[in-house]
């Protein structure tokens, strides 16, 4: 906990920052999520043509 506290501390203004301003970056970590789980769900099972097509369309 110490050192989470302490990291936190260090990292002041970063945190003040990401209470203060109205951007985040919850979309594209929604997207980079879906891409992993589609790039998990089709390991050894077809190419990057098809792979790229269900990342496209969906």
């Amino acid at each position: 906990m110490h050192s989470f506290a302490r990291g936190i501390e260090q990292d002041r203004d970063t945190v003040g920052a990401a209470f203060t301003t109205p951007h985040h970056n919850g979309r594209t970590e929604g997207v980079n999520t879906r891409t992993k789980m589609l790039k998990r769900q089709m390991y050894g099972r077809a190419g990057f043509r098809l792979l790229r097509r269900r990342i496209l369309l969906g």
